[in-house]
């Protein structure tokens, strides 16, 4: 694929725009002497691109990957937490926390693409996303409580949500690593493709996504992640009041005259 724009965040972080898919977004986690290990400065700039990607109404899809071969990240830099003092630690915390819920808060659809090791925080990143491509090669897990602390990135929350509380607890409690076939099975991961193809599939699934409409998928991934664990009258709620976002959009008055009319639509993405 022809590159059409690329902007670097930082040392660590890339935004890249393709020639024939516009509305996606590749999201690069670019530290690989380190299999992206997470440092604060990454973790800034992986804060920072969600936010200009947050408000870049173009982007109707992003998709999160790695620049390494063999990992897409392990989780947090523990050369760098070993060298922080307890206060720097706290100041640091902010910093930290800022990158996950950036990924967790893009307003769009949201892909991980996963090969290699994703543990840690690296794992937290890609459950922060909306769906997980991986090939056979992906190892995941949160093994926080070996090093004596716990998934501080959204894992003791993201995890439950997708495999259930029992399952969630044995993964954390035990720390264990989970290889592709079984983490596919446990739900841990949404698709499973062969080796070296997860960037390549997750690409083509978020272009496939973002030809819908750019308002449509914003509502419904709102509509989605807010009414999750609500009680079914509430939820219906906030779906109506998703729908109603919605309704009188430009996009619904274009969806419904490219298919009265058979044509493609062309959405104004409002």
């Amino acid at each position: 694929m022809t590159i059409t724009s690329e902007q670097r965040f930082g040392e660590f972080v890339v935004v890249r725009r393709y020639e024939g898919q516009d509305h996606v977004a590749e999201l690069v986690l670019d530290r690989p002497k380190v299999m992206n290990a997470v440092s604060t400065d990454m973790a800034r700039s992986i804060g920072a691109a969600c936010e200009a990607l947050g408000a870049d109404r173009g982007v109707c899809v992003t998709v999160l990957t790695s620049s390494h071969d063999r990992a897409f990240c392990v989780g947090a830099d523990l050369k760098e937490r070993n060298s922080l003092t307890d206060a720097e630690l706290m100041r640091q915390r902010p910093t930290a926390r800022a990158a996950y819920t950036g990924v967790l808060e893009l307003p769009m659809p949201t892909i991980a693409a996963v090969h290699g090791f994703a543990l840690g925080g690296g794992f937290e990143l890609a459950l922060a996303c909306d769906l997980i491509v991986a090939d056979r090669t992906a190892v995941v897990g949160l093994p926080e409580v070996s090093v004596g602390v716990i998934p501080g990135g959204g894992g003791t929350q993201l995890l439950p949500r997708r495999v259930g509380a029992a399952r969630a607890a044995e993964l954390v409690f035990t720390a264990r690593r989970v290889e592709a076939a079984e983490a596919r099975e446990l739900g841990l991961v949404d698709e499973l493709v062969e080796a070296g193809r997860d960037r390549e599939e997750a690409l083509a699934l978020g272009g496939r996504i973002a030809a819908n409409s750019p308002v449509g998928l914003r509502a419904a991934k709102r509509a989605l992640r807010l009414g999750h664990g609500l009680d079914l009258r509430t939820g219906l709620e906030v779906e109506d009041s998703a729908w109603r976002s919605v309704a009188f959009s430009g996009d619904r008055a274009e969806g419904v005259a490219a298919f009265n009319e058979k044509r493609r639509p062309n959405w104004p993405g409002e």
